[in-house]
């Protein structure tokens, strides 16, 4: 098969699909594996260490495309790379349908198969997201902080105090992977963090294993009292595939202190809060009702070469098991991979995203596997 790994185009993305190790795996299994010249130079991956590994280094995007059956990618299609989708393809990357119908629709009118990381789903885990929910919500602690600092347009509030002066608090919205990463993170600094959960197993998981950490039943009560209170809060809910709940009303956050912060890691999936839109590296917060928000869509890109490698620890068997078998004979031997098929053949394979958009959608193992 004909691997393609275009260089990302998305604002600020560094990150590559595949690092020279994980091509050298599938040279060596006899599948062909272009390039796009510089895709990796924004994680520190030169040409060269591709060519060492059996690639073929190609200039444009287009060529990637023209010539490639299986492309694999981190951030979902630019609307000039969907223009380049058709039947014969098959795209292995994060997609985030339910935040985007626009790109729902095209990306189903192309007619290609579109698999997402982050709806596979082995044994009750989403194995290829969590990696970058990790990065993102270490992250989010490290940025709210940075941004509490008056200069950044916060308050002026050290998360981690000083003797004689308390520290600030953190509200962490979900006790998953990333709310477990911003809270060990903001702990970690020295704040009151308090998580918010709805899974009484969870939340005593968290009391045991998170020292310093306080459990609080999540319910818009519960938050509201919180949030007059709060210095930094992070927003890390996940439903798989869907659009994210809209837990904070802009009536709630009127309630937060004016310079107070706002991080939400659920903005790839529409985001927590009705006052959540898209913001990127470059231009990363905005205000609104004086709070301070912080909505980068691919907060993971940030640190390239980190986020690189975790992705690829995670991506590599699949993307393997693709070129190797194709996509209806890896579902035959992988079944959960049909859970990653978000459209294939003109049609939408993802309840949520059609939940979402209000589309109607089909079972992909009908159009997969006959």
């Amino acid at each position: 098969m004909t691997v393609g790994i275009p260089k990302e185009i998305k604002t600020q993305e560094h990150r590559v699909s595949m690092i020279p190790s994980s091509v050298g795996e599938l040279t060596r299994r006899g599948h062909r594996v272009l390039v796009q010249t510089q895709a990796g130079a924004g994680a520190s991956y030169p040409d060269e260490s591709y060519l060492a590994q059996g690639a073929e280094i190609v200039g444009t995007a287009e060529e990637v495309f023209a010539q490639s059956e299986l492309i694999v990618k981190v951030k979902e299609p630019q609307a000039s790379e969907v223009a380049m989708l058709n039947e014969q393809h098959t795209l292995f990357t994060y997609l985030h349908l339910a935040a985007d119908k626009h790109l729902t629709e095209t990306l189903v009118a192309s007619g290609c198969t579109a698999i997402a990381y982050e709806t596979i789903e082995v044994n009750n885990r989403l194995p290829l997201l969590e990696p970058m929910s990790e990065i993102a919500g270490r992250m989010s602690s490290i940025v709210g902080s940075y941004h509490l600092a008056k200069h950044r347009g916060g308050r002026g509030t050290l998360l981690g105090g000083v003797p004689g002066v308390a520290p600030g608090r953190v509200v962490v919205i979900g006790g998953g992977t990333a709310g477990v990463n911003a809270a060990r993170v903001a702990t970690g600094i020295g704040a009151d963090v308090s998580i918010l959960e709805v899974d009484f197993d969870r939340m005593r998981f968290l009391d045991i294993t998170m020292e310093g950490a306080h459990t609080v039943f999540s319910n818009e009560a519960n938050l509201s009292d919180l949030l007059p209170r709060v210095d930094l809060v992070i927003g890390a809910v996940l439903v798989p595939g869907a659009a994210a709940p809209k837990l904070i009303t802009r009536e709630m956050l009127k309630m937060m202190q004016p310079g107070s912060v706002f991080v939400d890691i659920a903005v790839d999936q529409g985001g927590c809060a009705e006052t959540t839109r898209p913001t990127t590296h470059d231009e990363p917060t905005y205000y609104e009702e004086d709070v301070l928000h912080y909505c980068v869509a691919n907060m993971p890109g940030a640190y390239s070469r980190t986020s690189t490698q975790a992705l690829n620890n995670c991506t590599q068997r699949w993307t393997t098991l693709i070129a190797d078998e194709g996509v209806a004979a890896a579902c035959k031997i992988r079944p959960e991979l049909l859970g990653g098929i978000n459209c294939t053949g003109g049609k939408l394979t993802c309840p949520p995203v059609g939940e979402a958009h209000d589309l109607a959608s089909v079972d992909p193992a009908e159009l997969i596997t006959g």
